[in-house]
């Protein structure tokens, strides 16, 4: 006779190092410089590949901070719960409303990154016909309930491997071709004397940034990780490095193939047209697929996160529930807020330049990112739980210059993009003291767990 066990239900710690820099790569994307290269090279006047590299550095030490504070809270995983409990739930409230508008700009901007890439594979359509049609692809997909599996996640990876993979190996080869082995060689993308000021790099590494976006993910599988002290924060450091090691490969032979910013035909695209230099038609028109089917995977799962994250500040209250809280009878997803979403995505694509868009999700995710060292620099370095050694390059060197980086790079976003964030974050600010009588009762948790309703995750396998 079998015995009902009794036994709680929880994860199982199977995941290693090498699943979780896999599951981080993926969520990154291989071809996630292609889309910064243009302006990147632009704003720091030549200097793409010094950006990257500064950015590398800024966010590697977050990760370690992110990772670290993973450990301690390791069912949360989001900038809004360890600065809520680190220093205040009304500041954690104030990350997560940070982290809103990251939520509600992801779709919107692989809808206009999507559009301009189908604009230049296919021209004469367009632009806004392109962002209707995958604002409603994105929109159509999620209103079914179908959304990118771990599986299909992979096989994209590899096609994306493969794409840049031919890339360097055609662009090596063109530079060979027609300058040998000093055209390959040189240390102009990271420091031209004539034209390099750290003002236009700062400025251009506040939008490289863009390039590792969604690294802190890998800390949401901290419950399923061998070892997690250990594993997650090395783990998610690897993730940063390994990203700003292929980013800076790519950007660099971009820019050697073709150096001169200001002849660029479209600064978004221009990625693209170095592959056509190097590579011909075909490789144009793989990279041109490899980045619309990417976008279309990546918006559609930002869409979906972002449809979750409404009805789950719905649900709690945080919005008008009777809008964002309800879920479709029959299909159990929240409709309204698929669609609210789809068209807010079309007509931002229409109001805001690819450009605005990634300046303002840096803001928002960079805000997040302050918070978090700041959060493990004071609960390792000042708080020191019971048990905890102190350790000093650690608990203090790695937060304390993550939290610098951050705001320097922070405090050098475009003027646009600032005052768009600061008259969110003043809303935030305004509407936090409207749900808490002014300050006087904690505020709901925002809930941006991977497995809040509708937001299951897939982990990743060996």
């Amino acid at each position: 006779m079998n015995v009902p066990s009794t036994e709680t239900p929880h994860l199982r710690r199977v995941l290693t190092a090498k699943d979780l820099i896999f599951y981080g790569i993926v969520l990154i994307q291989p071809i996630s410089p292609v889309g910064i290269f243009g302006l990147a090279s632009r704003m720091s006047e030549g200097h793409a590949a010094t950006a990257i590299l500064i950015a590398m550095v800024a966010m590697s030490l977050t990760a370690a901070s992110y990772g670290r504070m993973a450990t301690l809270y390791p069912s949360a995983g989001s900038a809004y719960t360890y600065v809520g409990r680190a220093f205040n739930p009304h500041l954690g409230f104030l990350a997560g409303w940070a982290m809103f508008l990251d939520y509600l700009i992801i779709p919107l901007i692989n809808v206009v990154y999507g559009a301009l890439t189908m604009q230049r594979v296919v021209p004469g359509v367009p632009f806004l016909v392109w962002a209707g049609a995958i604002a409603l692809i994105i929109t159509w997909l999620n209103l079914r309930g179908v959304r990118s599996t771990a599986r299909a996640n992979e096989l994209l990876l590899y096609v994306m491997c493969a794409v840049i993979g031919a890339f360097v190996f055609m662009a090596a080869r063109h530079l060979l071709l027609h300058g040998g082995w000093g055209a390959l060689f040189s240390i102009e993308p990271f420091y031209n004397a004539r034209t390099f000021q750290w003002s236009t790099a700062l400025t251009a590494t506040s939008f490289a940034a863009l390039t590792y976006i969604g690294f802190d993910g890998v800390t949401t599988l901290a419950e399923e990780v061998k070892e997690p002290r250990r594993t997650v924060p090395w783990a998610t450091v690897m993730v940063c490095v390994i990203t700003g090691a292929f980013s800076t490969v790519e950007i660099y032979l971009a820019q050697r193939v073709w150096p001169d910013s200001s002849t660029f035909l479209k600064p978004e695209t221009a990625f693209m047209d170095v592959t056509q230099m190097v590579g011909g038609e075909w490789l144009f028109q793989a990279m041109g697929a490899t980045v619309v089917v990417a976008c279309i995977g990546s918006g559609l799962s930002g869409l979906a996160g972002a449809a979750r994250l409404l009805y789950s500040m719905g649900r709690d209250n945080v919005l008008p529930r009777r809008l964002f809280g309800r879920l479709d009878a029959k299909r159990g997803i929240p409709a309204f807020n698929i669609a609210f979403l789809g068209v807010l995505s079309f007509f931002g694509a229409w109001l805001i330049s690819y450009a605005r868009a990634a300046e303002v999700l840096n803001f928002g995710a960079f805000l997040g990112f302050l918070g978090v060292n700041a959060a493990a620099f004071w609960e390792y370095g000042i708080r020191r739980r019971d048990g905890h050694a102190r350790r000093w390059l650690m608990d203090f060197v790695v937060p304390g210059l993550g939290f610098a980086f951050c705001l320097v790079i922070w405090l050098n976003l475009a003027r646009p993009a600032q005052i768009a964030g600061c008259a969110w974050l003043l809303a935030g600010i305004v509407y936090l003291a409207l749900l808490t009588r002014g300050f006087r009762v904690e505020p709901v948790a925002l809930d941006f767990s991977e497995d809040a309703p509708g937001n299951e995750k897939e982990p990743p396998r060996s």
